[in-house]
């Protein structure tokens, strides 16, 4: 059966758990055209309550594709020429966190950050790259 595609993802990095969830959106212009699209993952550290989750927001914008569906997969995001990640993917995932992290992202503080995904994604791909099998990441 497969997993439900709403339902939050565990990711352990470090002895640390995570709960993650990917979510697609946009908001309606005054046509009601939808305009804005965005991927947005989202972190949690856990348990509940330990520290604030961090959320990664990767807008629409010249030079960037954020598909909300054909021809380019769900959860697609990259520059049009160059870095792409598709945020379905465990590793990916891992891989935008360890960029957060070394970007001093403090997964103990309890609010909600918000980081801009693009200033992330050429990092992440290339520590991606680096990922010598299944267990780098």
């Amino acid at each position: 059966m497969p997993r439900h595609s709403k339902k939050p993802r565990r990711l352990v990095a470090d002895g640390r758990v995570y709960m993650w969830t990917m979510r697609h959106s946009h908001r309606k212009d005054h046509d009601g055209r939808s305009v804005d699209c965005r991927q947005i993952l989202t972190l949690s550290p856990q348990p509940a309550g330990t520290g604030g989750p961090l959320r990664i927001v990767f807008g629409d914008g010249p030079g960037r594709y954020v598909p909300g569906g054909a021809p380019f997969g769900s959860g697609d995001v990259g520059f049009t020429q160059g870095a792409d990640l598709n945020l379905h993917e465990p590793g990916a995932v891992r891989a935008l966190l360890d960029v957060a992290l070394d970007s001093g992202w403090q997964p103990a503080e309890r609010r909600l950050v918000e980081i801009d995904g693009w200033t992330l994604l050429e990092a992440a791909v290339a520590a991606r790259a680096g990922d010598t099998g299944p267990e780098s990441l």
